[in-house]
């Protein structure tokens, strides 16, 4: 390997030899067995060269702020839960509790918004899971539309109290909710986050409990207490993670966006090399 490189010079890196770092997923091409890829800035917030199943690859700026809006929508999605259901442990007559109350179809929104932000950034090796995650947000947000047009604006209530007041409105908002499961439970199976993994659990009995009818209030109350203290663990802890952690094996999401063709060559050469070693 040369030992300096322009910053926006290319270069082409055998992969059986001495492969190159990736310095985006975006970018590079495999051409007869070789891959093609944009030299690594000097400026790249992390100059550590990380081993992929594919080939090295590194951190740049684009990660970076892929990962902190990632970031940002879970704590945007969490601030915005937290503050809503407050309502549910503030007196009535608070002023503070009535302020919320006003505002709670906002705050519906910017949560929403936000998990639909993280769910565009996520790091999923399996595309068509996070298609899944991402087609049931939408259909969450449509149902959730449907429902404060046709059901709670009519009845005089905003969203939110509406889907308390009437238990079968959740099969409208609950896909939603099921993205946000879809989310933690993920989190919790690649990182070992226990309070993941318990909001994976915690999300869909609140929600089948409430529908079915089958969990009283205080029940309901305390699950609910929960999940607020979880989610705001959940999105806080997020922020002590590495920036690699939540960008995963890059090479592998590199290897996913070639053609075909250039896929088999690829392998091809990787187990050249494993021959040779």
């Amino acid at each position: 390997m040369a030992s300096r490189v322009m910053p926006t010079a290319l270069f082409h890196a055998s992969l059986p030899s001495k492969p190159k770092p990736f310095a985006s997923a975006r970018t590079g091409r495999v051409r007869s067995g070789s891959l093609t890829c944009k030299a690594l800035s000097e400026s790249s917030p992390d100059p550590t060269v990380y081993r992929g199943v594919y080939g090295p690859w590194t951190v740049d700026p684009a990660d970076v702020r892929e990962v902190i809006l990632y970031r940002s929508g879970l704590v945007t999605a969490a601030t915005s839960f937290v503050i809503a259901s407050s309502t549910a442990f503030l007196p009535e007559e608070s002023w503070v509790s009535e302020i919320i109350r006003q505002n709670l179809d906002l705050l519906y929104t910017l949560g929403a918004g936000g998990l639909g932000l993280s769910l565009l950034l996520i790091h999923i090796y399996v595309t068509e899971i996070k298609r899944t995650l991402q087609a049931l947000w939408a259909l969450g947000v449509v149902g959730s539309l449907a429902t404060y047009v046709c059901l709670a604006q009519p009845s005089g209530e905003n969203l939110v109290q509406y889907v308390v007041d009437n238990s079968t409105a959740v099969w409208f908002v609950g896909p939603l909710f099921a993205a946000l499961t879809g989310l933690v439970f993920k989190e919790g199976l690649c990182y070992g986050k226990l309070e993941a993994g318990i909001l994976t659990f915690i999300i869909p009995t609140v929600l089948l409990g409430h529908l079915t009818g089958l969990m009283d209030d205080g029940v309901k109350a305390t699950l609910l207490g929960f999940w607020m203290a979880l989610f705001v663990i959940f999105a806080g802890r997020k922020f002590t993670q590495p920036i690699k952690d939540d960008i995963g094996d890059k090479s592998i999401f590199m290897f996913n966006s070639l053609p075909e063709e250039e896929k088999q060559a690829l392998v091809k050469n990787l187990e050249l090399e494993k021959n040779r070693n």
